[in-house]
This record gives C-alpha cells, sequence and structure tokens, in this order.
C-alpha cells in the first residue's frame, strides 16, 4: 500500500518543527486557518492538507480504508522530506492520528487529537450517509454537517460564515466524501490505542454532538502517554468555534514536548 499525492499547503519558516494539521470529513485545508497564525509566531512550520477525495486532493475511486488516509499522511511527509512531525487532527484527522500512533510512531513528535473517536457507530449510519451522497450529491447533507459543526450560538452570532462552512461541505466531491464515510465506517483502532506512544493531547468539545466528550475520555484512558481537555463553547469544529482556546492548549503541549 502507499499514499497517494495530496493537495498540502505550508507556512512559516522551512526550519520550524513541523506541525501537520488534518481535518474533518467534509472539509478542505481552510478549516485550519484559525490556527495558522498562532503557531506560525510560535516558529512552526505548518501543513495543511486535503484528505483524499476532498479539496484540491485527487479523488480515486472507493471505498478508502482508514490506512490509506494514513499512508497518504506519510507520503506526504516523505515529500516534503519530514521525518517526524507533532500531528493535529480534528475527528477524521484525528482517526487518522491514532492510526499513525499505532502503525508508524517513528514518525511522530506528539499527538495531538480534536473532537474524534476511536469508534464511531453505528456502521449502518455510515453506509447510509455514504449511499445518499452518493445518490444526491454531498450538498444534499451540507446544512445537517454544518449544524453539528457548530453551536447553535455561535450560528447566530455568524450568520456570515455559516454559509462558507455549507459552502466547503458542498463542494467536496461526493465520491470522496462517501468513501471517507466508509473508511469511518470500517476503522478498526480502538484495540490498539494503548501502543500509542506519542505524547497525546486529546481535546473535547463541551457541546459536540457528533463525536460526545465520551469518546475523548475512552481515547485518553486507552492512550498511556495522554491527558484531556475540553473547550467551551465547543461543538465538533471546536479549532474554529473557540480557536484561541484550543490554540493555547495546541501550543502548550507542543512546547512541553519538544
Amino acid at each position: 500500500m502507499s499514499g497517494i499525492a495530496v493537495n498540502c499547503v505550508v507556512d512559516g519558516p522551512d526550519d520550524g518543527e513541523p506541525v501537520v494539521l488534518s481535518g474533518s470529513l467534509g472539509s478542505d485545508v481552510r478549516m485550519w486557518e484559525p490556527q495558522v497564525a498562532d503557531l506560525v509566531a510560535a516558529g512552526y512550520r505548518v501543513v495543511r492538507y486535503d484528505h483524499r477525495g476532498h479539496g484540491r486532493s485527487p479523488v480515486p475511486r472507493g471505498p478508502y480504508m482508514l490506512a490509506e488516509l494514513g499512508e497518504d499522511a506519510l507520503a506526504l511527509l516523505d515529500r516534503l522530506g519530514i521525518q517526524r512531525a507533532h500531528f493535529v487532527g480534528l475527528s477524521l484527522g484525528g482517526m487518522v492520528g491514532m492510526w499513525l500512533g499505532e502503525n508508524a510512531r517513528h514518525r511522530l513528535r506528539t499527538l495531538t487529537l480534536c473532537c474524534t473517536s476511536a469508534d464511531l457507530g453505528p456502521a449502518s449510519g455510515w453506509s447510509e450517509r455514504a449511499r445518499r451522497v452518493r445518490v444526491e450529491g454531498t450538498g444534499a447533507v451540507a446544512r445537517a454537517v454544518v449544524e453539528r459543526w457548530f453551536t447553535p450560538q455561535w450560528r447566530v452570532a455568524n450568520p456570515d460564515r455559516v454559509p462558507f462552512y455549507e459552502a466547503m461541505v458542498a463542494a467536496t466531491p461526493p465520491e470522496g466524501y462517501a468513501s471517507c464515510c466508509q473508511a469511518i465506517e470500517t476503522m478498526d483502532i480502538a484495540g490498539s490505542l494503548s501502543s500509542i506512544t506519542a505524547a497525546t493531547l486529546v481535546i473535547a468539545g463541551e457541546q459536540d454532538p457528533a463525536t460526545p466528550s465520551e469518546h475523548a475520555h475512552s481515547i485518553a484512558a486507552a492512550i498511556p502517554s495522554s491527558r484531556i481537555e475540553s473547550v467551551s463553547p465547543g461543538a465538533h469544529l471546536s479549532n474554529a468555534e473557540s480557536p484561541q482556546a484550543v490554540n493555547d492548549l495546541i501550543l502548550g503541549h507542543l512546547a512541553a514536548n519538544r
């Protein structure tokens, strides 16, 4: 198995410690915009990328496996000449991060897992969402997805941003979105979390309806070198809803494990 060449954006100094940001299902590199300036200001080389089937990355025919998404991340590190990176993943990106921690631990400096899960059933829900997107297009789920990404209070206070995120989801190729749904449906990482050796920060959004905080607590309980923090307000995209709180947690974790 070998990864494909996914789209990426790199900011910050060439000699900075690399921080790889891996996003949510239905997102592209823009979801990490609230993190870039603070990480660059702290001297890090920030690498954002689109999962296969998302954004400007290639869209191979699916279904995909989580291992394939992990291999894509490893291929990206190789392409950029990065031996070891701080890896920050949210939702699907966090699942990729856990796969890397279990299967490529030597490539990680640290691991930060935001609003994610190691076992996100039921499987039938993911297969049904994949079927719907293939039939009706990604726009059919965009509104419902963004309603879970942000708290109602944030959506009311930021009416100009809601269409931005809905358009981001709707622009995701249906084959890529559906195939990544199937990667979540079939992933098998929960039983090996204890093998992760990277210093791990687990961040939960207190109002996250997609991956409620009990998922974060289960992950933190299973990974030996881990700690858990929560942010509020914060639904599924807590990095965008409470960016300063999330940035402070990430920067503190990276600084403590340089």
